[in-house]
């Protein structure tokens, strides 16, 4: 369908908890559509719904090139010792901090058929996993910073170009 633009900190839908979505009709596989398109690019690993404007929960994937998607996810297993991992956001360019995630996750949600999907995964995929489903819930992944990490990603929004 389209490539959207990202919406960026400060966006109030950035912190908005998401509508389950309960009618798979057009608007919703225009969104998916919307969702793929545009995470579809190198160095993207993931979308959610509110980083286009929409308040349903979906988000889209692109792991090791292949393009995916989710709706109503779920983080229904988390296992292992969270770790600090190198994470950056697509609504926050251009910073990169440590963020604890743990080394497995597993989400379930259906697609676009209303069958119930199950995504596991270690690594990206886990880390893309928990970081999606965190702004479905209205939150940044600088929000998980300590005060010390999360004051210094505050110093670097306030000084960027696109803030």
């Amino acid at each position: 369908m389209a490539v959207r633009e990202i919406r960026l900190f400060g966006d109030p839908a950035l912190r908005t908890v998401c509508d389950p979505i309960t009618d798979i009709d057009e608007g919703v596989r225009a969104l998916v559509e919307d969702l793929c398109d545009t995470v579809a690019f190198d160095g993207r690993a993931g979308l959610a719904a509110t980083q286009i404007g929409h308040l349903q929960r979906a988000f889209s994937l692109n792991i090791d090139g292949e393009v995916s998607y989710v709706l109503n996810p779920e983080l229904v297993a988390l296992e292992g010792e969270p770790v600090p991992t190198g994470e950056g956001c697509l609504s926050v360019p251009d910073l990169w901090f440590p963020v604890l995630r743990y080394p497995r996750a597993t989400v379930r949600g259906i697609n676009l058929d209303g069958d119930e999907i199950e995504i596991s995964g270690e690594g990206l995929l886990a880390q893309a996993l928990q970081h999606e489903c965190d702004h479905l819930d209205g939150k940044l992944y600088i929000n998980r910073l300590d005060r010390e990490a999360r004051g210094e990603a505050m110093r670097q929004i306030r000084t960027s170009s696109w803030f």
